[in-house]
């Protein structure tokens, strides 16, 4: 004999969440999880939410957007050099699309297998819109070994990881602001970014400072000046850009100084010691990740100047993104 059917809230959970639980989730049916920390490790949180319209287009596919909630969390870990271990969740779904629950779980599915972590438990709500969704990551890093974004030092080197401007021309590109990607390169890099995890881990005891690229190189160079007490110069024509962004850079010059404050970028951005610069390109060979120098911390006040390719200086309409521009 069966036992008594399970209320709608608790089916949808057992449905789409118990098959990415792990150890310590309890099969999501206590109150709480329970955590045991890798010994002598430090544990590093992290929380960032998605909102439908706002992070992620109405019409992306679930999957996609299950894989860029829990990749975008996992930039913060790479950006303090730690490792990731499992994350709490929160949905917030309209109850007539309960059915889109299922892809968005696929795709944290094949996400928390290719980086190695699970569920450990959350809420899960119906809204009347839009989709809205929360996601707190735990990880870990050895003592005193976590990244900070404090520590940048006038005469250090500015570095980036991967290439930058890609996630600002995919979003251009699926709005259709913009032609011609014809390969998906650049509507997959605003729809999954890649998380920087070795590098990050990599860089532990190279970078003075670091931290991830979200919100514009050009605003989140000024996050890492602020917490260091220096300024930044920084060229566009030093920007690592991809194949496709180079395409339309060249048809369209226009573009170039809009990459340095586009978001979405998910790559990370750090100071060094120009004295360690062998030192940065063994980590970016140990990792498989590029790197590039973009530029320069300087003493004095606390701001990027950015130049063009000709040397001069520029203004910009703004750092990058804010969800409180007026």
């Amino acid at each position: 004999m069966s036992g008594p059917a399970l209320p709608p809230e608790f089916a949808l959970i057992a449905r789409h969440f118990l098959p990415l639980a792990g150890p310590g989730a309890l099969n999501l049916s206590d109150d709480a999880a329970l955590l045991t920390p890798p010994p002598g490790m430090e544990l590093v949180l992290a929380a960032d939410a998605l909102v439908e319209g706002v992070h992620f287009l109405p019409d992306d596919p679930p999957e996609t957007v299950g894989k860029k909630l829990l990749r975008t969390n996992l930039s913060d870990l790479a950006a303090m050099g730690a490792a990731p271990l499992a994350y709490l969740m929160t949905t917030a779904v309209p109850a007539s699309r309960q059915d889109w629950l299922g892809g968005f779980a696929a795709g944290l599915a094949e996400d928390g297998r290719v980086f190695g972590l699970h569920v450990l438990g959350g809420d899960t709500v119906s809204t009347p819109g839009p989709v809205t969704l929360s996601l707190t990551i735990l990880g870990t890093v050895p003592p005193g070994a976590a990244l900070r974004r404090g520590g940048a030092q006038a005469g250090d080197d500015a570095w980036v990881s991967g290439t930058i401007g890609d996630g600002a021309l995919g979003l251009a590109v699926l709005t259709g602001d913009l032609g011609g990607d014809a390969e998906g390169h650049l509507a997959r890099r605003y729809r999954v970014p890649e998380p920087r995890l070795a590098l990050g881990q990599a860089l532990r005891g190279v970078a003075r400072a670091a931290m991830d690229v979200s919100d514009g190189l050009v605003q989140d160079l000024g996050h890492l000046c602020r917490a260091g007490g220096v300024g930044a110069e920084v060229r566009l024509d030093a920007l690592p850009l991809s194949p496709a962004a180079k395409a339309v850079i060249a048809a369209d010059p226009s573009w170039l100084p809009r990459l340095a404050i586009g978001g979405d970028d998910y790559e990370l951005l750090f100071a060094a010691d120009p004295a360690d610069a062998g030192r940065v390109l063994e980590a970016s060979r140990a990792s498989g990740t590029p790197v590039a120098r973009i530029g320069r911390f300087t003493a004095g006040a606390t701001a990027v100047r950015v130049h063009d390719p000709d040397g001069r200086p520029l203004v910009l309409p703004h750092g990058g993104w804010s969800h409180f521009r007026p």
